[in-house]
């Protein structure tokens, strides 16, 4: 797949940015951000930018402000120097949140690499960098290796930025020494690490926890209450909803034929019989972003989705909402 085409299907994926949206790229100057930047205007994403200095590295810091005004028609952000990478990051998210709309940062699959060797030094932790933060940050490249970013740049004429100072930081030191070892262990060590990061849709702690209690045992039936007004059914190692209407929320959900079942969006669900994404369907509806994981659909055994309460409808299936 070509760079874009994988620019844009994790965008669509992940929900990042709506099709033909705004957003403001932070750039620095470098292949990443120079990748990000062009590449969003290229896929119709209505882009601007801006850049931070912190001046720690005097006319070098200059000089790639300077750079970025002109090659991006950047906005400048004056910004103090901080002590740590986290710190200075920090910075730069609180500094352009002034506007209220989506940043966008150059993160890629490399930096995901770094970040979860990073944390798994430090606290034993495997979490990497999130697709979209709750302030509105948002990394389209997570999907692009850092040579890649930098082969788009040459391939496109783009003029880019060295940052002197990579080489000093940690995350410096475990691009030029640790990850290089990796690869002499192992050639496919980075996207292994890479996929450490890759997070799992998680059910409602409370419902899990009942399920998983529902399923510590497969002797005979029994059932639990799962809220939502649904309840759960094992009969030895297969798990299903009873029968009858099923209560989501503030939706109540009725089925006239069998086989038909409630439950959330999955990613890459469409509509049966139909070419059309399900979270297209979400943005045509204009369904803000924060409520499309808590909104019914009605699938088939296929696992197709028939109906969306609200904004699909199906003869087969009956709803209401209080």
């Amino acid at each position: 797949m070509e760079l874009l085409e994988r620019i844009e299907e994790h965008i669509r994926r992940q929900e990042l940015i709506e099709p033909g949206g705004e957003v403001t790229c932070l750039v620095s100057g470098g292949p990443d951000s120079t990748c990000l930047w062009h590449a969003l205007g290229a896929l119709g994403y209505r882009v601007s930018a801006v850049h931070v200095n912190h001046g720690l590295r005097g006319a070098e810091s200059e000089a790639d402000a300077a750079f970025c005004r002109d090659r991006f028609g950047a906005e400048l952000i004056e910004a103090p120097p901080g002590r740590t990478e986290a710190e200075l990051r920090d910075l730069r998210y609180r500094l352009t949140a002034g506007g209220g709309g989506l940043r966008a940062t150059g993160h890629t699959a490399s930096d995901q690499v770094e970040t979860v060797l990073y944390r798994l030094a430090a606290s034993g932790s495997t979490r990497g960098i999130k697709p979209s933060r709750e302030d509105g940050v948002v990394r389209p490249l997570l999907a692009v290796w850092r040579r890649e970013t930098e082969t788009y740049c040459a391939a496109n004429g783009l003029a880019t930025r060295i940052d002197s100072s990579n080489p000093d930081t940690l995350r410096g030191l475990i691009r030029t020494e640790i990850v290089p070892l990796l690869r002499r262990l192992h050639p496919a060590a980075e996207e292994n690490i890479r996929r450490l990061a890759d997070e799992r849709p998680r059910l409602p702690r409370g419902m899990e926890e009942t399920l998983l209690e529902l399923l510590s045992s497969r002797d005979g039936t029994r059932s639990r209450d799962l809220g939502r007004g649904i309840r759960a059914v094992r009969e030895y190692d297969r798990v299903s909803l009873d029968d009858g209407p099923v209560r989501w929320g503030t939706w109540t959900i009725e089925a006239t034929e069998p086989g038909l079942a409630v439950r959330a969006r999955r990613s890459g669900d469409r509509l049966v019989g139909r070419r059309k994404k399900l979270q297209d369907v979400f943005v045509d509806a204009k369904v803000p972003r924060a409520e499309r994981d808590g909104w019914p659909v009605v699938a088939n055994d296929e696992e197709e989705v028939v109906a969306v309460p609200g904004i699909v409808e199906d003869a087969r299936v009956r709803v209401a909402r209080t």
